[in-house]
């Protein structure tokens, strides 16, 4: 708890056995409640290893839906335990589970009620091993995006958020992908609402383990981002409708 607040922290796990265990002991359990892991089917031992290290609330896809589906089920979840709070962390450790009282002291606190985990603030992804090509793209959607939503983040591509109950009872994200432009989707229909986004600096670790999309990927998620960011933008000015942008029932 923090400020009464229920913190839960949800991990999209897709082939993380390697690295569930790491992320996992640096969860500050002083302050988070419950953690939630959803499995995606994986090929190896993820679901196994959630349950020696003691994760209570493991659930398993018995077919590979997507990353945004996983997400699905993560928020769904978090909601039925009565999160406040819920962070959504990558289980292959790219992002520290440090940096979580930041992020949830931000919401608790009302000043923001979501919070990203920016690996361009400090120059942290380069630093920490991301392909060039991919922080040229990062940069170029982030540009992209910025505009069409009226924003100024530092990126929109980062696998650690924050959110609160408010956001996740108001926003569709039902009605978004079932694939990684889930993401942007859903940070479109959180500006789309008038909410502000808070953002921090995040180190980041690109090594083996660690999750990440190939070339090809990485171009259906760019234009998919791009689909997104336009739809958006044509959205506000009256000239199309969408329904990731109703409210949820």
């Amino acid at each position: 708890m923090l400020k009464g607040k229920k913190i839960v922290v949800v991990l999209p796990a897709y082939n993380a056995e390697r690295t569930l265990k790491k992320t996992y002991d640096e969860i500050p359990f002083d302050m988070v409640d419950e953690v939630v892991l959803v499995d995606d089917c994986s090929s190896d031992q993820t679901v196994e290893v959630a349950r020696q290290i003691g994760i209570k609330h493991v659930i398993r896809h018995e077919k590979n839906k997507g990353y945004g589906a996983n997400q699905k089920t993560c928020y769904d979840k978090a909601l039925s335990l009565n999160a406040d709070i819920v962070i959504m962390l990558h289980p292959d450790y790219q992002y520290t589970p440090l940096l979580i009282p930041s992020m949830a002291y931000i919401i608790a606190n009302d000043l923001y009620q979501v919070v990203l985990g920016s690996r361009i603030l400090g120059k942290g992804a380069l630093k920490g091993g991301m392909p060039y090509y991919k922080f040229i793209f990062n940069r170029f959607l982030t540009l992209a995006e910025n505009i069409l939503l009226g924003q100024k983040l530092s990126e929109y591509h980062t696998g650690y958020r924050a959110f609160s109950k408010k956001i996740l009872e108001k926003i569709n994200y039902h009605a978004n992908s079932d694939d990684f432009v889930f993401d942007n989707q859903m940070l479109s229909q959180i500006v789309y609402a008038g909410f502000e986004i808070a953002e921090v600096t995040c180190p980041t670790k690109y090594f083996k383990e660690a999750s990440s999309i190939n070339f090809s990927r990485s171009m259906k998620y760019g234009m998919g981002v791009l689909g997104v960011s336009f739809s958006h933008f044509f959205c506000k000015m009256g000239m199309m409708k969408s329904d990731i942008y109703k409210e949820r029932k």
